[in-house]
């Protein structure tokens, strides 16, 4: 089994903050990261039966879509939320604990956890380990697969500064997604969270994902009955009409 690294006071937990209120589901951020992670680090992401009828293929990033119910009794009682899922990056990641060859492991530097698809069997232990659904297994390679935060992004330097961000957080249109350390409590992500209440998935397991999500925020779309039009209005209304019709 694979030991988790000491904390280190004040080091980095990169992640993302995923505004649930401002995802509209357009999957821009799934396609970005297939067609950067297809050709980067742990290319290729293969695909199976893609124009059949049981389309399949190893997908870093998925979005989930849900109906839920506010609770009020009018029309609006209901709105759609999309749930975009990846991996969380854990402070106390099970999917480590549970590797018998080391290959899923925890960085010390910065909290993103990896798999060394080197030394990786494809045994599923961490897949199994895993309460999110993160980890994807390669068929073709038989190793496991999942979300490396693109670290061959963040921290390549021949990219200008503005584009050292992950390939989801780049590409997404309506910006619900934000990067950053949020072992900062300055950093802008983290005052985010404090800001908008962000939480974690599932804190009852005790895994402390390091990715927060914002939670959608109640709103009410403002609503009065329709005033009935004065005598006056609704004649000038009529003459309209019959001087058109008229012509």
């Amino acid at each position: 089994m694979t030991s988790l690294p000491p904390l280190q006071p004040g080091a980095k937990k990169l992640g993302l903050v995923i505004d649930l209120d401002t995802c509209v589901g357009c999957h821009a951020c799934a396609v970005n990261c297939k067609e950067w992670n297809t050709g980067g680090h742990y290319a290729p992401l293969p695909d199976y039966d893609p124009y059949g009828k049981n389309p399949d293929g190893v997908w870093f990033n998925r979005i989930h879509s849900y109906e839920v119910n506010t609770g009020t009794a009018d029309a609006c009682g209901s709105k759609t939320v999309n749930f975009p899922r990846s991996c969380l990056h854990c402070e106390q990641p099970q999917c480590v604990t549970v590797c018998p060859t080391g290959a899923s492991y925890k960085r010390p530097e910065d909290g993103i956890v990896l798999v060394n698809t080197d030394i990786c069997i494809g045994c599923k232990l961490c897949s199994w380990a895993c309460p999110y659904g993160a980890r994807e297994f390669d068929e073709d390679q038989g190793v496991m697969k999942k979300c490396t935060l693109c670290i061959d992004r963040i921290y390549n330097e021949n990219l200008p500064v503005e584009e050292r961000e992950p390939a989801c957080v780049a590409t997404c249109p309506s910006r619900a997604r934000h990067f950053g350390d949020l072992g900062d409590p300055e950093s802008d992500v983290s005052q985010l969270v404090a800001a908008r209440g962000g939480v974690d998935l599932m804190p009852e397991l005790g895994y402390r994902p390091t990715n927060k999500y914002l939670p959608p925020r109640r709103t009410t779309i403002p609503a009065k009955p329709l005033e009935r039009p004065s005598a006056n209005g609704a004649n000038a209304l009529l003459r309209l009409i019959d001087k058109v019709l008229s012509r």
